[in-house]
């Protein structure tokens, strides 16, 4: 049996699963690949089968109407040329890149090529500074970098040993000029076998809580590891799926990349420069848009829009990202009649966890353990597996879709995997079904008294009221109660930072929530994000901890609101 043989066999078998988790579950084993190569043993072979070469594998559509269509055949000749061009000016096999490029068709090409040719690929935003891109030239040890015409300038201030390559033809750039690419020949013939555990990719972790860190992939653990991926969402050959993602990210990977062409669907983008709910679901339309994943940041704009302007709405919703609040899964069910099915993976994995099509789901849960990954919670403390605990999973057998390591950090690597297991650093109860639900990221749990509070929890209640359009809760200190929770909110449209609704807000809380988890504090304020869109919890919490220490507590600083400011809400 080829590779190909084999990757199609394990693909169909859990596709036929996909909706008989438990069968799923316990049927499913992970290819057992010594080599592999997305490219030539995937893409291309799919290219070749005559019921699917003319068939669209991506489809671009810009603001103006315009769009850019490539068949899976037309793909695999022009990565081919690509990758051939790519070995004529020296790139060798192993050797770093840094891609940063927007949604457009080259980033595809580029992509596949770079897979043919075995480079190391630094997947990039073009949100990046010279000083990120100083970093990444530095830890990711690249020896190219490739951008288009209106980010190239960035590596003016880049120091280091590497070539620039110019995707957009200019005759004032010094960069290598990718458009010469369209000379090479269609044929492309691999010097050696691509071995399975050979590095693929490098992505920077967006560091919510820390540094980034530099995730090393193989050329199995995303490109085969995406099964999981696939089997949460349900796609299908003939699929569109559009996943609402930027560029330079894992999640873009995930499910603009892998996980639809793994399925045989159509990858679909639509490229805006503001998001605009009803542009969007015109699109979808337009499309026929079967699959739909998007972040919660993204649901929680679309509920803001009339959701029933989308005439035929996606038949597999999914979320990813940050754990979304039930209320957002209630309106979009009501409108469209289909439940966002929430699901949970890193950067270091493919998804985890997931509520996979068929099962019952309940709201707020990010679901079951998906084929393939053993998953146990484990308490910090004691070390024991429980219902409660830090998101683990079993290495014994380690799951094809886990990464080899933080690159160049053996101790970090050393911490993730140890005891036997690979360590998330989230945190989760499990109830006697064996559905879990995230409690969230283990710095950002907290005590009040002797209670440990979830901020997911209570922003979950927070997003429920019609004036809060996102919502992030930090300890704040207290002498009291050594902290209490207190509520960051932005408004949604329509409703301006005010005492009244401040109190409003505070008021809900308190007939939603147990008397220990209420919100105590409550600040109208934009939210610190990373550059990918996680919201920054630990600046919140920091600037906290600088505020107390230099006010004293001071009963009202103004812009914040207290419980006890209101006589209404007064214990």
């Amino acid at each position: 049996m080829t590779v190909t043989e084999e990757f199609r066999a394990a693909r169909d078998r859990l596709m036929e699963l996909r909706t008989n988790y438990t069968g799923a579950l316990e049927e499913f084993r992970w290819p057992a690949f010594t080599e592999f190569n997305f490219g030539l043993d995937w893409f291309d072979q799919v290219a070749k089968d005559p019921s699917r070469a003319a068939t669209n594998a991506l489809v671009i559509v810009e603001m103006d109407g315009s769009s850019t269509r490539r068949t899976w055949a037309e793909l695999a000749e022009r990565s081919n040329q690509v990758a051939n061009w790519m070995r004529s000016v020296g790139m060798k096999r192993g050797e770093k890149m840094i891609v940063m490029l927007g949604n457009r068709v080259e980033l595809w090409e580029i992509l596949l090529a770079g897979i043919k040719l075995g480079m190391v690929m630094i997947p990039t935003t073009t949100q990046m500074t010279h000083v990120d891109l100083q970093d990444r030239v530095e830890r990711g040890e690249a020896s190219w970098a490739l951008a288009g015409r209106s980010d190239i300038h960035k590596f003016d201030k880049v120091e280091g040993k590497f070539s620039l390559i110019n995707v957009d033809k200019d005759a004032s750039s010094t960069a290598l000029d990718y458009t010469e690419s369209a000379e090479q020949s269609t044929e492309f013939v691999p010097e050696v076998p691509t071995k399975a555990d050979e590095t693929l990719l490098l992505y920077f972790t967006s560091g919510t809580t820390s540094k980034a860190k530099l995730v090393e992939h193989t050329h199995t653990s995303y490109p085969a590891g995406h099964l999981s991926t696939m089997f949460w969402i349900g796609l299908e050959p003939g699929d569109v799926h559009l996943n609402v993602a930027s560029p330079g990210w894992a999640k873009h990977a995930w499910s603009n990349f892998f996980t639809p062409w793994i399925a045989e669907a159509t990858v679909f983008l639509y490229n805006y420069e503001r998001f605009d709910a009803k542009a969007l679901m015109a699109q979808m339309d337009a499309e026929s848009v079967t699959s739909f994943c998007a972040p919660p940041t993204v649901w929680r704009l679309l509920i803001q829009a009339d959701l029933t302007a989308l005439k035929n709405p996606p038949a597999k919703l999914v979320s990813a990202g940050e754990p979304l609040n039930a209320e957002v899964i209630d309106q979009v069910n009501r409108a469209w009649g289909q439940t966002i099915r929430d699901g949970f993976g890193q950067t270091e994995t493919t998804v985890q966890i997931a509520n996979p099509p068929g099962m019952p789901i309940t709201i707020g849960a990010m679901g079951r353990p998906m084929p393939g990954y053993d998953v146990v919670l484990i308490d910090p403390a004691t070390g024991e597996a429980g219902s409660e605990g830090e998101i683990c999973l079993r290495l014994d057998p380690r799951p094809l879709g886990i990464m080899k390591g933080y690159y160049g950090d053996p101790e970090k690597t050393a911490e993730a995997f140890r005891d036997g297991l690979y360590h998330t650093g989230d945190m989760a109860e499990m109830d006697e079904r064996g559905v879990i639900t995230y409690v969230g990221r283990g710095d950002d749990v907290f005590k009040s008294s002797d209670y440990k509070l979830s901020p997911f929890e209570l922003e979950s209640v927070l997003i429920q009221h019609p004036a809060v359009a996102e919502a992030a809760v930090v300890p704040s200190p207290d002498a009291l109660r050594l902290s209490v929770p207190k509520a960051f909110v932005v408004t949604t449209a329509g409703h301006e930072p005010s005492a009244e609704l401040a109190e409003s807000i505070l008021g809900f809380c308190r007939e939603h929530l147990a008397p220990y988890k209420r919100i105590r504090r409550l600040e109208f304020a934009e939210l610190p994000k990373t550059i990918s869109g996680k919201i920054r919890r630990v600046e919140l919490r920091n600037s906290e901890v600088a505020r107390h220490e230099t006010t004293a507590g001071t009963q009202s600083l103004g812009v914040e609101y207290r419980d006890d400011d209101f006589p209404s809400l007064k214990s």
